[in-house]
């Protein structure tokens, strides 16, 4: 009867502790709700204020920037807070705060500069502009902040259980999908402003009106998901706690002190200190988003220009706009499946022995589906040349075999993405746990490894591009070549993490009682 009753408490112990992680990971559907919007709206908006094409290199800048900064800084305090409410929860409250401010700021940014000035006919507006690139940086910091934290206290919540880590990242990849999905539905649907008809003003047309309205939902949807998460799930303060070591295993008050400066001391030790696994883990991670930030950030530009042969010039540039429209099914569409994935992550990793072979099999897949971009882009461009040989329309949508073929890219790309977003986080919490590190600086370290390649890719991808006569699949190809460099380096040299090991091993050598 104690034995039963001893399993019945595990048990439910294990349910309260996924609910809290699901709570936790919910928190990534409101903020991707909010991305997907800008995704999908933001640029009308842009043009509407007037924003000049200078101007949007330095807002769109500011990711990498914050990335680089602020989550590494976030993850270093959040494993030092003292707060009586925890750790983690008073950097997520204060990010989901300050996503809020943003967001108004980013919507109301053309009321506002009506109210200190802009005239409403004039093509640029000089002080909405300013409110929407302060609300453009604030709502990437704050994103910044939430994220980092969030992740954080889903490795918390896992304690040492590998197999938890990776759930809860899974979740957490699913819900980032769940929120995409979200925020493309609202962002195609114009008839929101009529539920908030306060909305539309004299510095605010109907699609402005619409953007705010959405807006709102994001906000809605944020706020209910980070409530209940942090009123649901409890943490112990930091002084009821073992003070984590740094990456180097060094005592942290004598790092401190030789550093001068708290938070680039630990830095500095944390990279000094690196174990293997971490280093190795960092450089695949780099491969991989050097592969996946040419489609990310120029995929429905592709759709428009090289799948669609459109011009801004040409048409008035009615072709871009629809090969632009096609994108955003395409994303609908690798949104879907990537949230699909995302909930078999763990079942298709010990279906095919272990998290690092399923990376390195995904990276594969990523390189083959960057390498079809330009069999795509052939098979669009001959289809044109032969319409315009036969004398029929030239600026005219593509065959339905190429828009479908297109449409399915950037489906099976979903699944790619699902590892993507899951897999190395996962692994990272499992190293840096192995190693005595904390998690918010460990998975800070880990983000430098994506940003580095985003800003090598912005600045970089225009320039190669041009070099072969403009376009985007120069830029493809290269990604490709990194997203197979990054499956050869995942196959070969990522370590397994323990469990993932010990299952391998009971696979292939079933017959040894020692794996039993």
């Amino acid at each position: 009867m104690e034995v039963e009753s001893a399993n019945k408490d595990m048990r439910a112990a294990q349910r309260s502790t996924l609910i809290r992680i699901v709570l936790v990971a919910s928190i990534a559907a409101g903020v991707q709700f909010g991305w997907a919007l800008q995704l999908s709206l933001l640029t009308p908006y842009v043009q509407l204020l007037g924003i000049p094409h200078t101007w949007a290199a330095f807002i769109w800048l500011c990711g990498p920037i914050s990335g680089m900064l602020v989550q590494p800084i976030v993850g270093y305090y959040s494993d030092r807070c003292t707060s009586r409410f925890g750790r983690r929860r008073p950097f997520i409250a204060v990010g989901a705060c300050f996503v809020a401010m943003a967001v108004f700021l980013i919507g109301y940014a053309a009321d506002l500069g009506h109210l200190c000035g802009d005239h409403v006919d004039k093509p640029t507006r000089p002080r909405a502009i300013a409110f929407f690139v302060v609300g453009f940086w604030v709502l990437d910091v704050s994103n910044n902040m939430l994220q980092g934290p969030c992740r954080a206290l889903l490795a918390d919540l896992s304690g040492n259980d590998q197999k938890k880590m990776r759930t809860s990242n899974a979740l957490f990849s699913f819900f980032m999908a769940v929120g995409n999905v979200l925020g493309y539905a609202a962002g195609s649907y114009t008839r929101f402003y009529k539920i908030f008809p306060f909305t539309k003003t004299k510095a605010c047309d109907v699609y402005c009106a619409n953007l705010k309205s959405c807006f709102f939902l994001s906000i809605a949807l944020l706020s209910t998901v980070t409530i209940l998460a942090l009123t649901s799930v409890k943490e112990r303060a930091l002084s009821s706690q073992p003070k984590p070591e740094n990456a180097a295993g060094e005592d942290e008050e004598r790092v401190t002190e030789s550093a001068g400066l708290p938070f680039f001391g630990e830095m500095w030790s944390a990279f000094k200190g690196l174990q293997r696994p971490m280093r190795i883990l960092l450089l695949v991670t780099c491969l991989n988003w050097i592969a996946w930030f040419p489609f990310l950030l120029f995929d429905t530009d592709w759709m428009g220009k090289e799948v669609y042969g459109g011009t801004v010039e040409r048409s008035g540039g009615k072709i871009v706009r629809s090969g632009v429209r096609a994108g955003a099914l395409g994303l609908m569409l690798n949104s879907v499946v990537w949230g699909f994935t995302s909930l078999g992550v763990n079942v298709i990793s010990r279906g095919i022995g272990g998290v690092k072979r399923l990376w390195g099999i995904v990276n594969f897949l990523l390189a083959l589906c960057m390498a079809m971009t330009v069999l795509i882009t052939k098979l669009a461009e001959s289809a044109r040349h032969t319409a315009a040989a036969n004398g029929g329309a030239t600026l005219s949508p593509p065959p339905a075999g190429v828009k479908a073929g297109a449409l399915a890219l950037f489906a099976v790309l979903g699944i790619p993405l699902a590892v993507t977003y899951s897999i190395p986080f996962a692994l990272a919490s499992i190293f840096s746990h192995a190693s005595g590190a904390g998690q918010g600086l460990s998975l800070g370290v880990l983000n430098l490894a994506i940003v580095f390649p985003q800003m090598l890719v912005s600045v970089a991808s225009g320039p190669f591009d041009a070099l072969f006569g403009g376009g985007n699949l120069p830029a493809f190809v290269v990604g490709a070549i990194s997203a197979a460099a990054s499956g050869i380096l995942s196959l070969t040299m990522l370590p397994f993490p323990t469990t993932d090991l010990l299952c391998f091993l009971k696979m292939q050598y079933p017959q040894f009682p020692a794996f039993h």
